[in-house]
């Protein structure tokens, strides 16, 4: 696979674990370096890529495959767990040692000789990407697809998949430093030697870096990391996180400080600087959860307090229904009395010419009709607790009445 132009490696990306020993540089993932790149260390990995006129200039150790591009130059030996493809012009100033099959071009030097336990092929190798691609649309187009399923996989390498480490074109990198002209990510736990530059950097967890940071742009120091030199940035901002030791100075345009970040060097900033201190959400929430829980208890005590108040009302409202039926039947009791003596006078005055027996005998009957029409009205309900009980005179005047 030809890595000229700009491509797909467009920043470097060390992954996370990644170490830089005495004179290797140790990932548990692959490795892809750019064209026209620079490495001045050794290189260990699982899957090792080398792109054209690169110069490496320790050994190449690949628990997998290993390509070498054309016009490469190894300055060391070059160990292969399964397959190796070497292009064109390519110079191994050691020994070649493949587990596997070899691919081989044309004026290829191995200068202290080299050894394959399976197939030697000395021709010009096929780019390993187009050469997958062939293979799977031959075992396509004739129906075997479990084969096409299993090659994928076994490109995929299954479930395990890990990040690469992604060297740019023009990259330059040794014990001293780490050159490239696009952003630069590094991972977790990573070791490293070297001062590091490029376009931006940003510095993953617990990380240690023996050397300064240096960029045109933002740069981010992750936490719990160690960064034993200056961090310096032309016109961005410095983020430095909690936890973060910088072992130098701090140089920026704008600088942010989070609580707990350590930083034994001076502090420079162009433009503003921040110091932020981060608050404990969780106390907060439980203070507002708290608060909450109050403000209901105090709504549901009004809540009860004017339910208790319309209950009272209700029951004065009933009382006093109460009593108007009884004033109402004590008033109709009274002029009921009031128009039988008015009737009684009348009656006297009017029959004063006539005999005392037929007097005697009519005024017996008036009354009678009186007691029945009063005890009539005695007996219709009038309110809701107001009762009147009949007379028991009237009775005995009605039966003397109706006894002519």
């Amino acid at each position: 696979m030809s890595l000229r132009g700009d491509g797909p490696v467009d920043e470097l990306a060390i992954p996370s674990e990644t170490t830089v020993e005495e004179h290797d540089v140790v990932v548990d993932g692959d490795v892809l370096v750019g064209g026209q790149s620079t490495v001045e260390l050794g290189v260990r990995g699982r899957n090792v890529a080398i792109g054209e006129r690169v110069r490496v200039g320790d050994d190449i150790e690949a628990e997998g495959d290993c390509r070498l591009d054309t016009w490469c130059s190894v300055d060391g030996n070059v160990l292969v767990g399964e397959d190796a493809y070497l292009g064109e012009r390519v110079t191994v100033t050691g020994r070649l040692m493949v587990s596997g099959d070899l691919d081989i071009g044309d004026d290829v030097t191995v200068e202290e000789g080299f050894e394959a336990n399976g197939w030697i092929v000395i021709r010009n190798p096929v780019p390993t990407i187009i050469f997958y691609f062939i293979v799977l649309s031959q075992l396509l187009r004739v129906g075997e697809t479990d084969a096409a399923d299993e090659l994928a996989a076994a490109l995929a390498d299954g479930d395990d998949v890990r990040d690469p480490l992604l060297v740019p074109r023009s990259a330059e990198i040794s014990d001293d430093a780490w050159r490239v002209s696009t952003p630069a990510t590094v991972g977790d736990d990573c070791r490293l030697h070297g001062n590091l530059r490029a376009e931006s950097i940003r510095v993953g967890e617990r990380n240690e870096v023996f050397g300064s940071l240096r960029a045109r742009d933002n740069v981010t120091v992750g936490v719990d990391t160690v960064i034993h030199g200056d961090v310096t940035t032309r016109g961005g901002t410095v983020t430095v996180k909690a936890g973060a030791r910088v072992l130098g100075d701090v140089s920026a345009g704008d600088l942010v400080v989070y609580d707990g970040a350590e930083i034994q060097g001076t502090l420079r900033a162009r433009g503003e600087m921040r110091l932020v201190q981060e608050t404990d959400g969780t106390d907060d929430e439980s203070a507002d959860l708290e608060d909450a829980e109050d403000e209901d208890i105090e709504d549901d005590t009004e809540d009860d307090g004017t339910e208790d108040a319309e209950d009272e009302d209700i029951e004065d409202d009933d009382t006093e229904d109460a009593a108007e039926p009884d004033r109402e039947g004590e008033s109709d009791a009274e002029s009921d009395e009031d128009e039988r003596d008015e009737g009684g006078g009348s009656e006297d005055s009017a029959d004063g010419s006539e005999p005392d027996s037929e007097a005697v005998d009519i005024e017996r009957a008036d009354e009678a009709t009186e007691d029945e029409s009063a005890g009539e009205a005695a007996d219709a309900p009038t309110g809701e607790t107001a009762t009147v009980k009949p007379n028991a005179g009237a009775d005995g005047d009605e039966s003397d009445a109706d006894d002519p």
